[in-house]
């Protein structure tokens, strides 16, 4: 409760400090106006930071995009690449996998389907056609698992790294408004007005490109555990698939 009304009552003196810096410094603040007051450091600052946040929001569009298609296309796959195993089609199911090829279930799947069928038809199925099969299974699923990564490590990067560039501009703007103290030989808010509005938009865009990186992060790193979950169950059952089959050719 104590922090909720200091919370509260810092928010409302939140306008008259700015009138107070307006009246005394003459400080603009819309955008263009912060722009021209701040110095060379804080405006690379600012820079970078605008770079981050491009780099961040492209990864969080192609994230976005692919993860969704995989989805879409895998529900379609699924149920039709089962329906011909079941009718042990295997170059049918490898038809259809290779025509969801953004799915990650049918980029799995197809990997263990070519492998069991390139040593070849025999009456006989030997346990090294299955642990090839296997094998080849685990690596699909790691590429896979590495393609669904991509760029989600230079979000990360982004979502811990944003804030200290912010810092980095705050420390700046602060070391401004003491420069001009000592220039001016003035302490008034006129004299650190400046100063301080390179502090307050360093540290402001600092955390608007931090907060989105880190919670889309987060969100992504939750979906690609998901998919892997996925990847595993549709590697079992169909490592199953094969040990059954070995057992109906004996029989």
């Amino acid at each position: 409760m104590f922090l909720a009304n200091l919370a509260t009552l810092a928010y409302s003196q939140v306008p008259a400090v700015l009138a107070l810096f307006q009246a005394e410094g003459g400080v603009g603040w819309d955008p263009i106006s912060l722009w021209r007051q701040m110095g060379i450091l804080a405006k690379i600052v600012v820079v970078i930071l605008f770079i981050m946040s491009g780099w961040s929001i492209g990864v969080m569009i192609d994230r976005a995009m692919a993860f969704s298609a995989a989805r879409k296309q895998s529900r379609a796959f699924a149920p039709a690449v089962a329906g011909a195993l079941r009718e042990g089609k295997i170059d049918e199911a490898i038809k259809i996998a290779e025509r969801n090829k953004k799915s990650h279930l049918a980029k799995v799947v197809t990997a263990g389907l070519q492998e069991f069928k390139a040593h070849g038809e025999s009456t006989e199925i030997p346990g090294e056609q299955i642990e090839a099969s296997k094998r080849a299974l685990e690596r699909a699923e790691a590429i896979v698992h590495a393609e669904l990564k991509r760029g989600l490590g230079g979000l990360a990067t982004i979502g811990s790294t944003a804030p200290f560039v912010g810092l980095f501009g705050t420390v700046v703007g602060i070391l401004n408004a003491f420069k001009e103290i000592s220039t001016q030989k003035a302490t008034g808010l006129g004299a650190v007005a400046g100063g301080i509005s390179e502090a307050l938009v360093a540290t402001a865009i600092g955390l608007f490109v931090a907060i989105p990186a880190v919670w889309m992060f987060n969100y992504f790193t939750n979906r690609v555990e998901a998919f892997d979950v996925e990847m595993d169950n549709s590697s079992s059952e169909l490592i199953d698939y094969f040990l059954k089959r070995r057992g109906s050719v004996r029989r």
